[in-house]
């Protein structure tokens, strides 16, 4: 073989490998297999009376609501601002691009606490909000709101550099050709990038059921009303419930893994098809 200055020894090669799997199991895979033993430690009956539980169940469905109302919303808003941004130039571009890393940069609870200041009952819209009889934290309302915010750069982020690679050139030439703006959008520009918006959605999804710091401020912790799965398991653990923490834990963590489990498919799925268009 034709050495290269990437080339190193084999028992540097081993050593590397032996590093990064021992790290991935002690900080990764270690602490998941805790989880799921803790949650099973004392038979299977606990765990499903903790499923069955009033509040436990109102907690899971609260955080599929949310889920349900976040991601198709940051579907649509990052298609738009990656479309925007990778096929026109306008003034305010850098303004935008910034505007959509914000969330990676602010802490979550600072970004909850935002939401209260502007709709709290204290805050700028709250007497506004309250002669209408509407209300956005402590309720569903705010913990959309909140979810939103810290999730909206995923999916944005994954397709914006891809939409930039691919450049304008098929958009225009279907357009020459007499294809709408609609028509070349769904015929050229959404079939180009559907692996990497798939990806996208998987990971705001990931993130929109996991979030902790922003819904707990703006949830109000209401038993049953605005717990989303992340704050039921705060309120178990406090209360020395630690089955019942781990048994949503383990829900979480499953959630979690089944992402994983699609997002290793979509990579695999989308390598092939690379792989296939070279052949072709």
């Amino acid at each position: 073989m034709r050495e290269t200055a990437l080339t190193e020894s084999r028992p540097l090669q081993w050593l590397l490998i032996a590093a990064a799997v021992a790290f991935l199991a002690l900080f990764l895979v270690l602490p998941l297999v805790a989880v799921f033993i803790e949650a099973l430690h004392r038979g299977i009956e606990p765990l499903l009376a903790t499923y069955a539980d009033e509040d436990t169940l109102a907690a899971i469905y609260l955080t599929l609501i949310v889920a349900a109302i976040t991601v198709p919303l940051n579907l649509v808003f990052g298609l738009a601002a990656a479309w925007a941004i990778a096929k026109f130039e306008f003034r305010g571009k850098s303004l935008l691009i910034s505007l959509i890393d914000l969330p990676f940069s602010v802490s979550p609870v600072v970004s909850g606490l935002t939401f209260v200041l502007l709709f709290g009952a204290q805050g700028v819209f709250g007497s506004a909000l309250d002669a209408w009889d509407i209300k956005i934290i402590f309720a569903v309302p705010g913990i959309v709101l909140a979810t939103i915010f810290v999730t909206f750069p995923f999916i944005a982020r994954e397709l914006i550099p891809l939409m930039q690679e691919q450049g304008t050139s098929e958009e225009e030439a279907a357009l020459t050709l007499g294809a709408s703006g609609l028509r070349t959008f769904m015929t050229v520009t959404l079939p180009n990038v559907r692996w990497a918006l798939l990806y996208g959605v998987l990971l705001c999804n990931a993130r929109a059921m996991g979030e902790f710091g922003a819904v707990s401020v703006v949830s109000g912790h209401i038993r049953g009303l605005t717990n989303t799965m992340p704050l039921q398991v705060e309120i178990l653990y406090n209360e020395y419930n630690f089955v019942g923490a781990f048994a949503v834990s383990a829900l979480l963590a499953g959630l979690a893994l089944v992402t994983l489990v699609a997002k290793s498919i979509l990579e695999w799925r989308h390598a092939e098809g690379l792989s296939t268009g070279r052949r072709h």
